[in-house]
């Protein structure tokens, strides 16, 4: 009697196996998607799914693998965590498809084992006057020289030093916008000048000798022109004819960066505790966020700031919708952090006590490595192009190329 049931379920099995297959249901299935045969590993999503092309690209790009193997489950429920996990996929995927380093094919990331300033043939160096900060508008960089009262422009392709304007004394920190590349004077009171890239190198023009003492920091909110002074102050500059027009509001902190995050100003003081403060239009401070102490300049990637607080040798993380402190960084070589930048994937930061910089994703947080800019090196100022990374180097008086 068991015999019989078992051959006549083994039979009704095989039936079934025979009928779904038929069906179409056990085998990996072949659609037309944007005009190209697209064929699934997945047995459970037939060509007739109205979603088959859709999910044929998510697999594509990586963002899902399948449920096991040749499954793909298109009716499950989907849980919260599977749901961070297919985000954060898709997040990775179009930043790693979309940046500029992407469309020229330049995946790699220097290797540790070649110091930045060895080498000059293979990452680029360039000559330059003891540089502090740096710009780029795109296309070429922009370096403030602090002693030698001057502004160099590099071309970014090749690193080549092609003009200088004369007469930025003490010129540290810069912003490009408006078509102007405008720089600050870390002088008492402080200056504000602006070069006009289209016309040849010579001197640069005054627009302010009215700014708060030592301006550190400047940013560009669209409309006006911001600097945080050394003096606890902020300097609200209007554009105007003939000339512009200086607001300059006391906000009694040690200020050192600043920056705009396409909705507010946010200001960091260098104090022992160490802050980040949003400001009002009007300067005023109407958030503080507590970090880990000696807070110098930030970055902002589009969704969160970085602050570099050199105390403590580490990085804060905050989302600036609500002022929460996302993460607080260490490790990965993070001494005495100086500058970031933001190439649209990763953050670098330069450790001035450390004559390296660091690497983190900026999706994540992960840490990429550190890497040495040489001996005595000194690196300062950091921004991006968004294909390379240029770091000035205030050992060597160098630009270099990363």
């Amino acid at each position: 009697m068991y015999s019989t049931i078992r051959n006549r379920a083994l039979t009704l099995l095989v039936l079934a196996i025979c009928l779904v297959a038929a069906s179409g249901r056990l085998n990996a299935d072949t659609a037309t998607c944007g005009g190209q045969s697209i064929t699934l590993p997945f047995t459970d999503v037939p060509a007739a799914n109205n979603f088959f092309c859709s999910i044929a690209q998510i697999y594509f790009q990586g963002i899902t693998l399948g449920t096991g193997p040749g499954t793909y489950s298109p009716a499950d429920f989907v849980t919260r965590e599977q749901m961070a996990a297919f985000l954060s996929r898709t997040q990775n995927s179009t930043l790693n498809h979309g940046g500029r380093r992407a469309a020229l094919n330049q995946f790699w990331t220097t290797t540790p084992q070649y110091p930045i300033t060895q080498g000059a043939g293979m990452l680029g160096t360039t000559a330059v006057s003891s540089p502090r900060h740096v710009a780029s508008d795109g296309t070429d960089l922009w370096i403030a020289n602090i002693t030698g009262n001057s502004v160099s422009r590099v071309r970014a392709s090749d690193g080549k030093l092609l003009e200088t304007w004369t007469g930025a004394t003490t010129a540290w920190a810069l912003v490009v916008a408006m078509g102007r590349v405008f720089v600050t004077g870390l002088t008492n009171p402080g200056k504000l000048y602006v070069i006009d890239p289209s016309q040849p190198a010579g001197g640069v023009t005054t627009l302010s000798s009215a700014l708060g003492d030592g301006p550190r920091g400047i940013a560009f909110d669209g409309q006006r022109i911001w600097t945080a002074n050394s003096d606890g102050s902020v300097s609200i500059i209007t554009p105007g004819f003939p000339s512009f027009t200086v607001s300059n509001v006391h906000a009694n902190f040690a200020l050192f960066g600043i920056l705009y995050d396409g909705a507010n100003i946010w200001v960091t003081d260098g104090a022992a505790s160490g802050h980040i403060y949003k400001l009002n239009a009007s300067g005023v401070v109407v958030s503080t966020v507590d970090l880990g102490g000696g807070t110098g300049f930030a970055v902002y990637d589009g969704t969160n700031i970085w602050a570099l607080n050199a105390n403590s040798n580490s990085v804060s993380v905050v989302r600036p919708s609500d002022g929460t402190v996302l993460a607080t960084l260490t490790g990965n070589g993070l001494t005495a952090p100086v500058a970031a930048a933001f190439d649209g994937q990763r953050i670098l930061i330069t450790n001035a006590g450390g004559n390296s910089v660091s690497l983190f994703r900026a999706a994540d947080f992960s840490s990429l490595g550190t890497f040495s800019t040489g001996a005595s090196s000194q690196p300062f100022g950091a921004c991006s192009d968004g294909l390379y990374f240029w770091i000035t180097l205030t050992g060597p008086n160098q630009l270099a190329r990363f």
